[in-house]
């Protein structure tokens, strides 16, 4: 029986999967024009997938030799003299254990004292015993980082410019989590530079390895019930997209979660949205190695500094081909939606969000326990002013001491605000969260019980702040169909004064109330 597969590689005769030769096209005939390429996404989105299949289909088409080669355990190695016989060694390895065609004659007598020559010695003379093109897939690629990187990009580049003379390698893909260009930006400033011998340009082209859309979603789970009988519901499949964007792994995870642990595989039960809503809680609290390994990278200086604005609102004038911003889209953080940066999913924003505020949220619940659900309700709905009058309280309390401990300090309010909010509403609502650089707002909306509550947060800067402020507030109302709304306005002038910062009170804009909360 297949099933749904959340780690490692998929195996056609194991798992549901779609298939992968449909996910990048032209690959094959870049092979035949002798081209080196990259291929990049971020982890978990199906690269070694694709690689392996790519392998079996070149072997099985008789034209080339195809060797698919892994430099994962080559991570951290920075010192050319040990990570070029590293590679070496690896390659000379896999072709053994493959059993290739005069496995034995490649690195027979390597001299890896020549560390700056060995590996495209030894790839030249093995490309002469063989009686047909070499093709190499360089997986985990940018694992190599410093000199181990340039030294060994320019042994394939050496090779590269001089196998019109002498046998070299057909076709390279360097494949991994991030571009070419990004490598470049992992040894030497924009700035500096690498010299005329640049081993950056051998690359013809570069593809990304895109996520799955809709349709394909669709397809993946349709084997699944012909396997199975087990439906799924079109709304399930509609949450599934707009929640993951097409995420490969989420998508995976998600359905797993359901069939397997909250159906208990019984396939008569079909897949539902609510079922599906459940299971993204669970994923989201439980924090699986994906996303944790992903949000690790939340701690880095250059993605900070592209997810503080995407919280914040703020447009700090990010320069789309700057490194750092194409750095945070490689790790498939962010994405571009309409001229807007925003995170990749709402996944991600929920787990962006509730880590960088999570300490945050304990602390409320040890300094006050009462801070929950039943003490907002009146009447089976949720008393957002007196919900607001609380949370101006704790941060004319707090908010000096919890500044300085966030990293993200631009964002700091947004952040103590929401870790507020969700230790609010854990009771049993959700936090629809819209964030997006440049819109100069976060956008948040309180569901409970079937009734929202929207809020907008914003910094004051100048005395527009509450006019644009409110047209904004009662936009995002209308989206939701509310008729009441909150303002949360967060004064950073250090010369005013608490009692002048903290106020509650209320405006009409086309018919909708706001309540504007000075903080």
């Amino acid at each position: 029986m297949r099933y749904f597969n959340t780690a490692g590689p998929c195996n056609r005769l194991k798992h549901y999967m779609i298939e992968p030769s449909t996910r990048i096209k032209g690959v094959e005939r870049l092979i035949d024009m002798e081209q080196y390429f990259v291929i990049h996404a971020a982890r978990q989105s199906g690269k070694t997938t694709y690689l392996n299949d790519l392998t079996d289909r070149l072997n099985a088409g008789g034209q080339y030799y195809a060797l698919y080669c892994s430099l994962e355990s080559l991570q951290g190695i920075t010192d050319p003299t040990k990570g070029i016989p590293e590679i070496v060694t690896k390659i000379k390895n896999t072709l053994e254990e493959l059993d290739f065609p005069h496995a034995a004659e490649f690195a027979k007598n390597p001299n890896f004292a020549n560390f700056t020559n060995v590996l495209n010695r030894e790839l030249k003379r093995y490309c002469k015993v063989l009686d047909k093109p070499l093709v190499i897939l360089f997986d985990e690629a940018d694992c190599l980082s410093d000199d181990a990187l340039i030294t060994f990009l320019r042994q394939l580049r050496d090779g590269y410019n001089t196998r019109s003379r002498i046998p070299f390698v057909h076709s390279i893909a360097l494949v991994g989590m991030r571009n070419i260009r990004d490598y470049k930006a992992r040894i030497r400033p924009d700035s500096a530079s690498l010299g005329s011998a640049s081993p950056f340009n051998i690359v013809t082209k570069t593809y990304m390895l895109k996520n799955f859309t809709k349709d394909e979603i669709r397809s993946l789970y349709s084997q699944h019930t012909e396997d199975t009988g087990q439906q799924f519901d079109e709304s399930a499949i509609d949450m599934v997209y707009e929640q993951t964007q097409g995420q490969p792994w989420l998508v995976n995870a998600i359905v797993c979660e359901v069939i397997t642990e909250m159906l208990d595989y019984d396939y008569s039960k079909p897949v539902t949205q609510e079922l599906v809503e459940e299971a993204i809680q669970t994923i989201i609290l439980r924090r699986d190695t994906h996303i944790d390994s992903l949000l690790e990278r939340l701690k880095e200086e250059r993605v900070r500094k592209v997810i503080e604005p995407v919280i914040t609102g703020d447009n700090p004038q990010i320069d789309r081909l700057s490194d750092d911003y194409l750095y945070a889209c490689d790790l498939g953080l962010i994405r571009n939606e309409k001229a807007k940066i925003i995170p990749a999913n709402p996944i991600y924003a929920e787990v962006i969000a509730r880590t960088l505020s999570f300490n945050c949220q304990d602390e409320i619940l040890l300094m006050k326990p009462d801070f929950e659900i039943p003490r907002y309700l009146k009447n089976g709905r949720i008393d957002m002013d007196f919900l607001m009058l609380d949370f101006q309280q704790f941060w004319r309390n707090n908010s000096e001491i919890w500044e300085q401990r966030f990293d993200y300090v631009e964002a700091a309010p947004h952040l103590i605000m929401m870790a507020f909010l969700q230790r609010v509403i854990n009771g049993g609502g959700q936090i629809h969260r819209d964030m997006a650089a440049g819109t100069g707002r976060l956008d948040l909306c309180l569901v409970y019980e079937n009734e929202k509550y929207p809020i907008e947060l914003k910094i004051r800067y100048d005395t527009k702040t509450l006019e644009k402020g409110l047209v904004q507030t009662a936009r995002y109302m209308e989206s939701y169909g509310c008729s009441r709304g909150w303002l949360a306005i967060f004064d950073r002038r250090k010369s005013v004064k608490w009692d002048k910062k903290l106020f509650l009170r209320s405006e009409t804009i086309d018919g909708k109330k706001i309540t504007i909360v000075g903080l």
